[in-house]
């Protein structure tokens, strides 16, 4: 292991830190915020913000701001990379690692074990009435980010029309969601850099609102840290590790056994979609699962929604959803390994190529942030990325209802147009009528995320056992 100045990292270098917060400490608080990291990025960076900065006092408002600013120019789940970057910064490299890991832990096991559960029981008895209930809930969680986010992102008409046009092109014409985000960092980086006013203003979060901490009274101060100001070969040395740790094995993967072969393929894909995950899981999602399903056959589309229900009641990343459709595509294509095996294998493979990335973001990237701060033009490509993201989320919004509340679906194509709409008269009533419930839930009565999932899941169990 090297620290960030490029020499190798001692105990002594991790567990005596000059702001006087021990190694040990940090390794216990980042296991609590992982253990409380349930409700999506914006309840995770909440979290993460009540107990780093308004209860730990580790660092102060202004420097978490600009460290989520950076995540969020970033591919892969921003609230993780928070917690490397905030881990970094105050135990080095060590630091960063535990509290990335951490963060990560508690959802890669439930998700397997909830992977297990379904590959063996998914399609019986309780099991399947509890995703039955799981999938119109989800649908309701996915409009409220909608909501959530149009509400901060789509703060004048140019964002909304950006909003639009990115749900167009996704939803009507297929167009790829990398060139989506291209396009909408393209056009706002443009149009902050000559000044104009709709690209004005942050694309920072809120935070959650509590008291201001400035940095200068925070643990960690408001001086940069002495291993944020690395040499060149820290940069060096840092890339082509995370790189091989990264692409290692992908390259392996495809030297041994093909590019046909199924590990090969979770392989090469998630290392791409890894790249391209700007805006959060909502956001990749639709691009995930129409190549899971169309273009690879790893699932069918409703259990894109059951996986999506397992990663919305377990704690950290949505994201982590990728764990359950590389499990069931290895569990499905086993090749010559037991099922259960491959299927285990595969899900470990996916959880290594989405997050192994995020690590390499970090370390490469976070030691020269301070030069970001206060940069215009990334500010707005940063806000027309987030309002194109309402539109790529709407649509996968609009992707689920077809698949949840409508059995059949006819394609429409017209030139360049492509889209899926509803046979009619093929609406299935209980499934409509709980999405309703849930939407009545989510919007009306305010209830939370978990008693809406749960509500909804033990409807669904009670359903299927008065209809068997």
């Amino acid at each position: 292991m090297v620290d960030s100045g490029g020499s190798a990292v001692s105990p002594s270098s991790t567990t005596a830190p000059t702001h006087g917060i021990s190694f040990a400490e940090a390794v216990r608080v980042w296991a609590r915020v992982a253990a409380l990291s349930f409700g999506g990025p914006a309840g995770q960076i909440a979290v993460m913000h009540r107990i780093v900065v308004e209860e730990k006092r580790w660092i102060g408002e202004q420097r978490f701001l600009h460290a989520l600013n950076y995540c969020m120019l970033l591919p892969g789940p921003e609230a993780q990379q928070l917690a490397v970057y905030i881990g970094w910064l105050m135990h080095r490299t060590a630091g960063g690692l535990v509290a990335g890991i951490l963060f990560v832990l508690p959802g890669m096991l439930a998700i397997m074990a909830l992977s297990w559960t379904y590959a063996l029981f998914g399609n019986t008895g309780l099991v399947a009435g509890l995703f039955f209930g799981l999938k119109p809930a989800v649908l309701a969680v996915v409009l409220q980010a909608v909501s959530r986010i149009g509400r901060r992102a789509l703060r004048n008409r140019v964002f909304w029309a950006v909003a639009a046009a990115a749900f167009v092109a996704i939803f009507a014409f297929g167009v790829p969601f990398p060139a989506i985000v291209a396009v909408a960092g393209l056009v706002g980086y443009a149009g902050a850099r000559v000044g104009l006013p709709a690209f004005r203003g942050g694309g920072a979060h809120a935070a959650s609102g509590g008291v201001s901490l400035a940095d200068a009274d925070s643990a960690l101060g408001a001086a940069i840290p002495a291993h944020a100001r690395p040499p060149l070969s820290w940069s060096v040395k840092v890339a082509a590790v995370f790189l091989v740790l990264w692409l290692g094995p992908v390259l392996a993967l495809l030297a041994w056994a093909g590019p046909d072969a199924s590990f090969a393929q979770i392989a090469v894909f998630f290392s791409k979609a890894a790249v391209v995950t700007f805006g959060g899981a909502y956001a990749v999602l639709a691009y995930v699962a129409q190549q899971a399903v169309d273009t690879y056959g790893w699932l069918a589309p409703g259990e894109m929604l059951d996986g999506l229900g397992m990663a919305e009641t377990t704690p950290g990343p949505l994201i982590m959803v990728t764990q359950f459709v590389g499990f069931m595509g290895a569990f499905r294509h086993p090749g010559d390994l037991p099922p259960l095996l491959a299927g285990t294998l595969g899900g470990l493979l996916t959880t290594w190529v989405t997050f192994t990335p995020c690590f390499l973001w970090i370390f490469l990237g976070a030691p020269f942030i301070e030069t970001l701060r206060g940069n215009r033009a990334l500010s707005g490509a940063l806000a027309a990325i987030t309002a194109a993201v309402v539109g790529v989320i709407l649509n996968l919004a609009v992707w689920f209802a077809l698949h949840v509340l409508f059995a059949d679906r006819m394609a429409v194509d017209l030139w360049a147009l492509s889209l899926q709409v509803p046979v009619p008269g093929s609406i299935r009533i209980p499934a409509a009528a709980l999405t309703a419930a849930a939407l009545f839930a989510v919007f009306r009565l305010r209830l939370g995320m978990m008693p809406v999932l749960g509500g909804a899941a033990a409807t669904g169990m009670v359903y299927t056992l008065l209809a068997a």
